[in-house]
């Protein structure tokens, strides 16, 4: 008992009644206290000394690696009218199941003979190509016959040139040879009349002379006459190998023209057939996006559209489903100041919400309910949060993800860094210093003592 007061109690009080005050008192009881605090302070130095796993926390959600496994929404591809429900909601669906059935809503489609009308429509352009092309055919037969034929006849008409040419030079030998009997004849009847006035020809002997030079001089103009008409039939012959050109010139040139707006036809029409054919295809398709199939094996997690007679717009959500097989995954966010402290292959504890776990971060291998993971992709730019998206796959040499575990469940994480010692962690913390940088795989290596001065 203290004896701080003036007033003393010791004489009303018997310590012996009172075991506890008297242990108080005792001296003993101040040498445990001592040695507890000394035990205490031993512990926590020792504890000082422990490792500690350096590590980033983080809160992510459970999905997918591909985005194919992820839910997704059906679309119809089209406008129309809910006309028939083939599921509901939580049934099983296979690739190629169908969902629902819609009908038509646009007046461009209401014909129920609308593909006959258009495959008559293609067949008839398509025999209209075919004419053009034959008329075509027979065009280009045509020309070649003209071409063929001009050859002969211009082949004709020079042969005639020909002949023409060498007449008219028989003429002119003719025609010469006429001159020179003229001119001789000419001769003979002067020295006949030289004769005839000596006396030494008779008068007959000069007539002769006289009608043989009429004969020569007649035959002189019938050799003119011959030599002129030779020259105009070789005038005539060059003209009609003008006029023989100038015909098939002007037959082939129709001819082709004809041709030409026949295969311009024929180009028309064949563009009106693949405009046909398009549309045809278009009208085939649209009326397979009438029943409205599943993309893949999945659940129908939810009816969007529902109702017997309602009219959905193009593009617009019907159903959402959940893929029968997904291979899970964790997506999580770290700031941008831990980002480079993060490598593909680093290992991660996950905590999954719903399943019980004790949780130590600085001690992940005495941390109960929690399941391992690697990093399996990190983003390269930052999302809309200000952070980076970090994918992780299971670990495959850790314990196996619980089977009951649903995407879009949400996780806390831990990204495994350098083991330190808890005295090291402390003073990093203390000084706000980030955590050690590190590869994945290397041997982590302890903080370096302080050499002595």
């Amino acid at each position: 008992m203290l004896n701080i007061s003036i007033n003393r109690v010791t004489q009303y009080i018997d310590p012996k009644n009172f075991p506890s005050l008297k242990k108080v008192e005792s001296k003993k009881s101040g040498r445990m206290v001592i040695r507890f605090g000394v035990a205490v302070l031993l512990v926590l130095f020792t504890v000082l000394f422990l490792p500690w796993t350096q590590n980033i926390t983080s809160r992510g959600y459970v999905t997918t690696l591909k985005p194919s496994q992820r839910p997704q929404t059906i679309n119809s591809i089209i406008a129309g009218r809910i006309e028939k429900w083939f599921v509901q909601e939580g049934d099983l669906v296979e690739k190629g199941d169908t969902i629902m059935f819609i009908s038509e809503v646009k007046d461009d489609y209401f014909d129920p003979s609308l593909l006959g009308r258009t495959e008559q429509q293609l067949k008839s352009k398509e025999m209209a190509v075919k004419s053009y092309s034959e008329k075509v055919n027979a065009l280009d037969n045509q020309i070649d016959a003209l071409l063929q034929t001009s050859r002969l006849k211009l082949e004709q008409a020079r042969n005639k040139l020909k002949q023409a040419k060498l007449k008219v030079t028989s003429d002119s030998i003719d025609f010469q040879a006429a001159q020179v009997n003229y001119q001789i004849a000419q001769k003979q009847v002067e020295r006949a009349e030289s004769l005839y006035n000596d006396g030494l020809k008779s008068l007959t002997d000069l007539e002769n002379r006289k009608l043989t030079l009429q004969k020569t001089q007649a035959e002189v103009i019938a050799a003119e006459n011959a030599l002129l008409s030779s020259q105009n039939e070789l005038i005539n012959a060059e003209m009609e190998i003008s006029s023989l050109r100038a015909q098939y010139r002007d037959n082939i040139s129709k001819a082709e023209s004809e041709k030409f707006t026949a295969l311009s036809n024929m180009y028309d029409a064949e563009a009106v057939v693949t405009k046909l054919q398009n549309q045809f295809m278009n009208y085939s398709v649209r009326s397979g996006f009438y029943y409205i199939t599943a993309p893949q094996n999945g659940y129908v997690t939810k009816i969007i559209r529902s109702g017997i007679g309602e009219t959905i717009k193009e593009g617009a959500e019907i159903v959402s489903i959940m893929p029968a097989t997904y291979d899970l995954a964790v997506e999580l966010y770290v700031e941008p100041v831990d980002l480079p402290l993060v490598d593909k292959g680093q290992e991660v504890r996950i905590q999954f919400d719903g399943w019980p776990a004790i949780v130590f971060s600085g001690w992940p291998n005495v941390s109960y309910g929690t399941y391992g993971g690697v990093v399996y992709a990190i983003d390269n730019f930052i999302s809309d949060n200000g952070k980076y998206r970090i994918m992780v796959s299971p670990d495959p040499n850790d314990h196996t993800w619980p089977d009951a575990l649903r995407v879009g469940s949400g996780t806390r994480n831990m990204l495994l860094l350098k083991d330190v010692p808890i005295w090291y962690e402390l003073w990093r913390k203390i000084n706000g210093f980030p955590p050690d940088y590190y590869k994945p795989g290397s041997v982590p290596e302890q903080p370096a003592k302080e050499s002595k001065k």
